[in-house]
């Protein structure tokens, strides 16, 4: 068993570990942090995580096929945003957010190792580690805008 391409998976397992487990308390502290919590329910979370498991599955599948390796970067890259971003929430809220201590020092590690790892013995090229991190990055973005409060439309 190749414990990098399988890595994505337990940092995963462990960040959603952190998030709803112990200590847990994510949907609590999210619907604080955020104006309009609406969007952020229980059906929304398992299926989100739902599918980021089964994305980190594939991985570990595939193996060190060059698709697998690039679907490793953008994965990575999308947990190592998620990790920021706790952070980031953190310092803003000034408060713990379930998850910042996996995301901090499980997937921001593990994807500066990857990368560096991948790109070093000549896995995939430099230009396929750049397209990969800003697919995967860009999750952040996408998410802050499904997230952004709704303004209601007056009445004509």
């Amino acid at each position: 068993m190749d414990w990098l391409m399988w890595a994505p998976l337990i940092s995963a397992c462990l960040h959603i570990s952190e998030e709803f487990g112990f200590p847990g308390g994510f949907p609590a502290w999210y619907r604080k942090y955020r104006s309009d919590p609406s969007r952020i329910n229980r059906r929304f979370l398992v299926i989100v995580n739902g599918a980021l498991l089964a994305a980190c599955c594939n991985i570990g599948f595939l193996g060190r096929t060059w698709l697998g390796i690039a679907y490793w970067l953008v994965i990575v890259a999308l947990l190592c945003s998620n990790g920021c971003w706790h952070a980031w929430a953190s310092h803003q809220s000034h408060t713990y957010s379930p998850g910042v201590v996996t995301g901090v020092a499980v997937y921001v590690p593990l994807a500066v190792y990857g990368y560096i790892h991948f790109v070093h013995f000549g896995a995939v090229s430099i230009a396929t580690a750049a397209v990969a991190g800003v697919i995967g990055g860009s999750y952040q973005l996408w998410s802050a805008a499904y997230h952004r409060p709704r303004v209601k439309k007056p009445a004509p």
